[in-house]
């Protein structure tokens, strides 16, 4: 008999519609900002989606009126002063981008609002990507000092052209979500009282096709992205490291302190 493992990770909010699993990033009041715990948690659902058997496709999506807003402050400061969390933080985004790559069934982003930092690398780690209409990426890496080693060197190479990712890697522009479709970063803008149901609609789509001819075709598709993390991941993550040490790192850490 098929086995569904019992997914409780308390900041993400796991959902079954038939065969489809709709994952919620489920922290609205820090708008999903990936905490080091929801960053392991994130992490780690993807083993549960895998030894789901019910489970043919996945919808991803953010509670609230953000996708993900990256980082965290507290992460933020956490590897400036903290090697051994850096060290940490680091594997995860690792194993994070390892893991959207290599599970096997197809994830629907349903990217509900900005989708900024490792959040936008998460949209980009999906197989399909649904933008509200009034929803935005940005890549803001370079803008926090950082490299943007954690996985948008991998995937906008990938999905738009070197110059096109250089442009916005670089600077940490946004794209709004029509924006993104034309770059090649998103399939569908939708209304955004539609998006859910949307792209609910379209991962049973896929959850309706031959799950060996899906399954297996997402992975040989997937080869480039793997290829991009087998030459880039490393290096992108070791020099993020170092970033830590900047003088402009510190700088931008003090800047975005919240306020007593």
């Amino acid at each position: 008999m098929p086995t569904r493992p019992r997914y409780d990770q308390p900041g993400i909010e796991v959902r079954a519609d038939g065969a489809v699993r709709v994952l919620t990033l489920n922290q609205p009041e820090s708008l999903n900002a990936f905490t080091e715990d929801l960053h392991e948690q994130f992490v780690d659902v993807w083993s549960d989606i895998e030894a789901d058997e019910e489970c043919r496709a996945v919808v991803l999506t953010g509670a609230g009126r953000t996708f993900s807003a990256g980082g965290s402050y507290e992460d933020f400061e956490g590897r400036r002063v903290d090697p051994a969390r850096r060290r940490r933080s680091l594997r995860l985004a690792r194993r994070l981008a390892d893991e959207m790559i290599e599970v096997a069934v197809p994830v629907v982003a349903a990217v509900n609002g900005p989708a900024v930092g490792l959040g936008c690398t998460v949209a980009t780690l999906c197989d399909i990507v649904f933008m509200a209409d009034g929803a935005w990426m940005a890549d803001t890496h370079v803008s926090v000092a950082l490299v943007a080693g954690d996985g948008g060197a991998v995937t906008w190479p990938a999905h738009t052209s070197l110059l096109r990712a250089k442009q916005y890697l670089l600077t940490g522009d946004r794209l709004g979500a029509q924006e993104a479709v034309e770059l090649g970063l998103a399939n569908f803008v939708v209304p955004g009282d539609e998006l859910l149901a949307q792209a609910t609609a379209f991962a049973h789509r896929l959850a309706a096709q031959p799950p060996q001819a899906v399954q297996e075709t997402k992975a040989i598709l997937n080869q480039h992205l793997r290829a991009n993390a087998v030459r880039a991941l490393g290096y992108g993550l070791a020099t993020e490291s170092q970033s830590h040490d900047t003088a402009e790192y510190a700088e931008c850490s003090e800047r975005l302190r919240p306020q007593d």
